[in-house]
């Protein structure tokens, strides 16, 4: 999946903050393909865009209309309709990455039919993957690990990419997840694939490459977590790492939506991941541990990250409070 860029922002009517996260993400990580927002009343949230029209944005060049939004159901509410089929008549794509699919709503369909838009359902895949082989492939890799679902492995991964970058060194970020591949305007949604194909399309994500030096994988779910370990293996050995850097929430009391599930030590974590990782690539090692800390005061945080840089060996930080230098230069000086 191909997105154009740059994007106008469809915030729609949405009064909840949260529920605008995803276009917030995208203009976190990647303000320059951001030209503006459109909101369809006065009390929608903001991100503190420039307010455009389609005409407006179509006249900057802007080429997607992403829907960064979310509501309950995720559907396309009436409300949102006439705007978003307008941007499909005027050739803007459209993006999405809610549960009703774009191309389930028959005029959007019929446009992109007559060639007047292209639709992105980023949260589905209907493309074809070859299993994965396991066989090597040039380029270095990094991927992003955790002890549990939603940690930070998104976080982590974007920021060690962009540190990388202001050190001077090559680096793309591979994106996985929905709001991974609307920041980044490619990608598969792994968790839209047939579990035959997981390893496969991460091997189709991050082929062989010698043009920059690292790619950076989003990483998913958890080995540890019973609704989606599976995901998880397949990223693991599809993404052939070489180095893995593991993603944890400090204060969290059990797996994600299942108090009945322990979180597992991180011992366990980095042995696990480990083990699964070489299967592909024997010589995969932990380069770092990003630790969402929000939890405890920046004191504790602060000591936490240096009694666990002794205890494991490796650079520990929180990405939001701290950042992930540390990691980068270790990742720089020891691969």
């Amino acid at each position: 999946m191909s997105i154009a860029q740059p994007y106008l922002l469809f915030l729609g009517d949405v009064t909840d903050p949260l529920a605008a996260k995803t276009a917030r993400g995208i203009h976190q990580w990647r303000p320059e393909i951001c030209l503006g927002q459109l909101r369809l009343t006065a009390e929608t949230v903001s991100l503190g865009l420039t307010d455009m029209t389609l005409q407006e944005a179509q006249a900057q060049r802007a080429k997607t209309l992403v829907i960064g939004t979310a509501n309950p159901g995720g559907v396309i509410p009436e409300s949102w309709q006439p705007t978003i089929l307008a941007a499909a008549e005027m050739g803007f794509e459209i993006a999405s990455g809610m549960h009703q699919r774009l191309s389930e709503f028959s005029p959007l369909a019929d446009m992109q039919q007559r060639g007047l838009t292209k639709l992105h359902d980023v949260r589905h895949f209907d493309g074809v993957l070859n299993i994965g082989n396991g066989k090597s492939r040039q380029g270095k890799r990094l991927l992003t690990v955790g002890t549990d679902c939603s940690v930070g492995k998104m976080f982590s991964a974007l920021a060690i990419e962009k540190s990388l970058k202001e050190a001077g060194i090559s680096a793309q970020f591979k994106a996985t997840g929905q709001t991974g591949i609307l920041i980044e305007g490619s990608g598969i949604s792994i968790d839209a694939v047939v579990a035959d194909f997981i390893s496969g399309a991460v091997e189709a994500i991050s082929p062989d490459f010698t043009d920059h030096e690292w790619d950076i994988i989003e990483g998913q779910g958890s080995l540890f977590t019973p609704s989606f370990a599976g995901v998880s293996l397949g990223l693991l050995h599809g993404a052939q790492a070489d180095a893995l850097v593991l993603c944890h929430e400090v204060g969290r009391p059990h797996i994600r939506n299942l108090p009945h599930a322990k979180l597992p030590t991180i011992e366990q974590t980095i042995d696990a991941n480990l083990q699964a990782a070489r299967l592909t690539n024997p010589d995969a090692k932990l380069v770092g541990i990003c630790l969402n800390t929000s939890a405890i005061s920046i004191e504790e945080a602060e000591a936490l990250c240096q009694e666990w840089t002794e205890t494991y060996q490796v650079p520990v930080t929180d990405p939001m409070r701290f950042g992930v230098q540390h990691i980068t230069d270790h990742l720089r000086h020891s691969l």
